[in-house]
């Protein structure tokens, strides 16, 4: 959930758990979200910093705002989640295996077949 690690800025983890909530489909299209009290609250954090995440969800249009309701759940949200995650995190993680696998002499059939064994094994935990 929200980690204060300091790994990652908790308004940017705010973002992120918003848009997993769209993503599991428990904020729909057009549905209203927490506002940055109820987040807050929540997390247990400053509502200016919920307020802070809110709106960058809002800046990528994936929440847009209702004046005076609130902020709702883009009709198209979870398809612009999924592209901003496929080209922005996915891309940057499989960069940091391809690295980690140069330095390990791993040979691209070899990180291939790597792949593919650990898609199949996730793929029968989830049955």
């Amino acid at each position: 959930m929200i980690h204060t690690d300091g790994t990652k800025p908790i308004y940017i983890q705010i973002s992120e758990w918003i848009e997993n909530e769209i993503l599991n489909e428990n904020f729909k299209p057009d549905e209203k979200v927490h506002s940055q009290y109820k987040l807050a609250d929540l997390f247990n954090i400053n509502p200016a910093t919920a307020a802070k995440g809110l709106t960058l969800l809002s800046d990528e249009t994936i929440l847009y705002n209702k004046r005076g309701l609130g902020k709702f759940v883009a009709h198209d949200a979870k398809d612009i989640i999924t592209n901003k995650r496929k080209s922005q995190t996915l891309k940057r993680l499989i960069q940091e295996i391809v690295v980690e696998a140069e330095r390990l002499h791993v040979e691209e059939g070899e990180l291939i077949e790597l792949v593919r064994k650990t898609i199949n094994e996730h793929r029968g935990a989830a049955e």
